[in-house]
């Protein structure tokens, strides 16, 4: 039996195990009989211009391990009989209209690797079953209007790298049980309504690159165990209410390349040690209280290419193997070259 363009059929029982129609002008509301293609592994129907709801007869693909219907104009809501795919691996609904809560029944797909639900409209807090998805390595939750806290029980998810919760109203605490996150190379919590200090748990992810934390209403001081993380490249956490010190230990983050504290409330001087970040191409500590002199140090960074320090409370004058670094407001904080 011959295959059609992105249909794949079983020859020896001439049943379909695979749809994948990505970018194939599709419109209309995708049909509630594919819930009968019981073969069906794959079905991709992602950039295309589908409208209308999920059909929760998909729920009866009990053999389906990839289900990607990103960017579509999908609305309506995450059916609760996808919970029933119990050999799915990978459910992408991200760039669509839905609406309505995450179903607490996604709890179940326990062989799960990805979940994708980004930009949406989804609202309600992140049910706490998602704790149960041990195989996940992948939650994007991005860019919703989910509140309430982030569950404690995400903690539990130990093959996790991605973890990205970032433009929602989430509220309370970070959660320190996601410092057991071993495998962890992304954590986007920013763009929230998060509250409470950073947890130093923080400072044992390892394998850690990237940690946005801006945009919150996080209190307290810069835990110094955040030195620890040496595979880090970016750490943001500006724009939130930061007390205390600039502590020295993150100068040990050599393969730092981006690092954004601006708009908090830190105080002491700027620590020389940031002049060992070999790998920095951004530093910005703009609009704290900060005082003292600019080290010269940071004319030891190789790579800088943005250096925002206006905002501050600094004296004595600016070194001047620092006027070659590309972005930076020197004249705006009124100081001499020295």
């Amino acid at each position: 039996m011959k295959d059609w363009e992105g249909v794949e059929v079983d020859r020896a029982s001439c049943r379909v195990t695979a749809l994948s129609l990505v970018g194939s002008g599709l419109t209309g509301e995708i049909p509630s009989d594919l819930g009968r293609l019981s073969a069906l592994a794959w079905l991709n129907l992602t950039d295309n211009a589908l409208r209308g709801g999920i059909p929760p007869e998909l729920g009866n693909l009990s053999n389906l391990l990839t289900l990607n219907l990103t960017n579509n104009a999908l609305t309506g809501g995450v059916p609760v009989e996808l919970g029933r795919l119990s050999r799915l691996e990978t459910l992408s609904l991200n760039y669509n209209g839905l609406s309505g809560e995450i179903p607490r029944e996604l709890g179940n797909l326990v062989r799960l690797r990805l979940l994708r639900l980004s930009e949406n409209g989804l609202v309600g807090e992140i049910p706490r079953e998602l704790g149960n998805l041990v195989r996940l390595e992948g939650l994007y939750l991005s860019q919703n209007g989910l509140s309430g806290e982030a569950p404690a029980e995400l903690g539990r998810l130990a093959r996790l790298e991605y973890l990205h919760l970032d433009y929602n109203g989430l509220t309370g605490r970070i959660p320190p049980e996601l410092g057991r996150l071993a495998r962890l190379s992304s954590l986007n919590l920013g763009w929230n309504g998060l509250s409470g200090s950073i947890p130093p748990e923080l400072g044992s992810l390892a394998r850690l690159e990237s940690l946005w934390l801006v945009k919150n209403g996080l209190t307290g001081r810069i835990p110094p165990e955040l030195g620890r993380l040496a595979r880090l490249e970016n750490l943001w956490i500006g724009d939130t209410l930061l007390t205390g010190p600039v502590p020295s230990e993150l100068g040990n983050l050599a393969n730092l390349r981006t690092m954004w504290l601006d708009h908090n409330q830190l105080t002491g001087r700027i620590p020389p040690e940031l002049g060992r970040l070999g790998n920095l191409r951004g530093l910005s500590l703009s609009y704290n209280a900060l005082t003292g002199a600019i080290p010269a140090e940071l004319a030891d960074i190789p790579f800088l290419e943005q250096l925002h320090l206006e905002g501050n409370a600094l004296t004595g004058c600016v070194p001047a193997a620092l006027r070659a670094i590309e972005n930076h407001a020197f004249d705006r904080m009124g100081l001499p070259y020295c």
